[in-house]
């Protein structure tokens, strides 16, 4: 993902915008991940463009791969309020959202607010709770506010969703609703670690003897500059030709025969977001189609259902997904 700029493109980029302090502010936090964290480099640079494009985040791997251990060290690293949802079964949407309780008092009912109530909420094995529950989020993940009892609660930006999901374990599972998939920018797919990973990750253990992992994280970043960094991502500039691209790559998966389901214009929208990220990242102030390419991988997977002949086949959406980049049209 790191790129080599040329002398013009940073006197274009200085007189335009400093990128300087938010790539500061990255390195800081992937420094302090990586202290924990052996590998897993693509989720901890997904995480972080996921964090300043302002969207929530699926990650997907087998136990015992750091999912929930990395989310918790990000967190440590920002100054951020953080809770953790551990999903199950029985859970009710009360459990989540809160509930409205009577005051003996004041003779009046007053709502307690429920854990989604933080910045960064991390739901553990989200696809654990029935519908109902699932249901509860669509309203807070979409427009970051719960609506009970006819009365509106906002909540406090930034606010981020990131939530779990084990891929191999079906019993006591239940399949994520395509409209709660699609409110997740990013689906990142966490993989075993390499045998040098293997043995850095074991001799880093043994080495901790009784200290606690979180206590090795410093806080390096704030709340209102995560807020600062998303305003300023908003003003990296797009060419008309690439936001054409963009649109292409999305439109050719809902006409391609592998694909029973293609994505939605909010994926669209989540591209362009996400490459704005990655272009900032990067030290530019305008993207480029390699920022597209790292965008629509993380942002399609999970949105397109490929055909039961297809599946059947062997074929997975991140397959048809390379397929359709390949195919469309790079912009000169």
């Amino acid at each position: 993902m790191e790129e080599t700029l040329d002398t013009n493109d940073n006197l274009e980029f200085e007189n335009r915008i400093d990128l300087s302090e938010l790539q500061e502010s990255v390195y800081k936090i992937k420094t302090q991940l990586n202290k924990v964290i052996v590998g897993q480099k693509e989720m901890i640079d997904l995480l972080i463009v996921a964090i300043l494009s302002d969207g929530h985040a699926l990650i997907e791997g087998v136990p015992g791969v750091a999912k929930t251990m990395t989310t918790k060290l990000l967190s440590r690293a920002m100054d951020i309020d953080f809770s953790r949802i551990q999903f199950t079964p029985d859970l009710m949407p009360s459990d989540i959202l809160g509930t409205s309780v009577f005051n003996v008092k004041t003779t009046e009912f007053e709502f307690k607010k429920g854990p989604v109530f933080s910045n960064m909420v991390l739901i553990d094995e989200i696809n654990r709770a029935p519908a109902k529950t699932q249901a509860a989020l669509f309203e807070v993940m979409e427009e970051q506010q719960i609506t009970i009892d006819g009365s509106r609660y906002e909540m406090n930006a930034p606010f981020i969703v990131l939530a779990t999901q084990n891929p191999i374990e079906q019993e006591g599972t239940y399949r994520l609703p395509e409209a709660q998939l699609d409110r997740f920018l990013f689906k990142i797919n966490v993989n075993y670690p390499s045998a040098a990973q293997e043995l850095e990750i074991i001799t880093r253990e043994q080495a901790l003897e009784k200290d606690l992992k979180l206590d090795k994280i410093e806080t390096v970043i704030t709340g209102s500059e995560i807020l600062k960094y998303r305003n300023l991502i908003t003003q990296i500039k797009v060419e008309k030709n690439l936001l054409e691209y963009i649109a292409n790559i999305v439109v050719n998966t809902r006409t391609n025969s592998f694909l029973f389901l293609g994505a939605s214009p909010r994926a669209s929208i989540a591209i362009l977001k996400a490459s704005k990220t990655f272009a900032a990242i990067n030290g530019r102030d305008f993207v480029t189609p390699e920022d597209i390419k790292n965008a629509t991988i993380p942002v399609l997977e999970h949105r397109v259902i490929v055909t039961p002949e297809r599946e059947m086949e062997g074929i997975t959406s991140r397959q048809i997904i390379e397929q359709i980049i390949e195919a469309v049209e790079i912009p000169r």
